[in-house]
């Protein structure tokens, strides 16, 4: 990766305290990750490094957008990303075996003798956990302008034809569904 080093925090020389850092993410950035379900994307991160005595506090503040695939239209969709993250690295001997060990996803520790941090694996996680896990249009935008009708008419089709179909399951779903609306009566 080219750029590591514009990812990695030299901890060591900063005096204890509250230290920011701001990094502009774009597509490029993905690329040693290989390829995404999303592009166009511009996330601003914050970072908020707290240098403490024996440990580091780490806060990570997304904010951006990008493009996904609609789950049901198939259309380009620009989702907003907003969240926080964070974690806590401590300073310790022997922190393979505390990591393995350690159950805390937000605890993270390095060895004494580190000098520094490398933040973009971090990043890249919490830029992916931030995407929405359905990626739909919003209610009020389900069959607009944004939405291909194309798609949406052939799915409505194919609904309408495995309904007609002597399916069984349909069946005992409908019988079901009749039930429920005498019980709301």
């Amino acid at each position: 990766m080219s750029n590591r080093r514009e990812f990695e925090i030299a901890f060591v020389g900063l005096k204890p305290g509250i230290h920011v850092y701001e990094y502009r993410i774009d597509d490029k950035f993905f690329a040693a990750y290989g390829e995404q379900d999303f592009t166009n994307c511009i996330v601003n991160i914050k970072l908020t490094l707290d240098k403490k005595s024996g440990f580091i506090q780490l806060k990570f503040d997304i904010d951006g957008n990008l493009d996904v695939v609609c789950d049901r239209c198939g259309n380009t969709l620009n989702k907003q990303l907003w969240d926080e993250f964070n974690i806590i690295v401590k300073m310790v001997d022997g922190p393979e075996v505390m990591n393995e060990q350690e159950e805390d996803p937000d605890v993270y520790y390095i060895s004494r003798s580190e000098s520094h941090l490398y933040i973009a694996d971090w990043m890249y996680e919490f830029i992916s956990l931030s995407i929405p896990m359905q990626k739909m249009c919003n209610e009020e935008e389900m069959g607009g302008p944004q939405c291909n009708t194309e798609v949406l008419e052939k799915l409505r089709k194919m609904e309408e034809e495995i309904k007609k179909e002597n399916n069984p399951l349909w069946k005992g779903l409908e019988k079901l569904k009749g039930f429920e609306e005498k019980g709301e009566e």
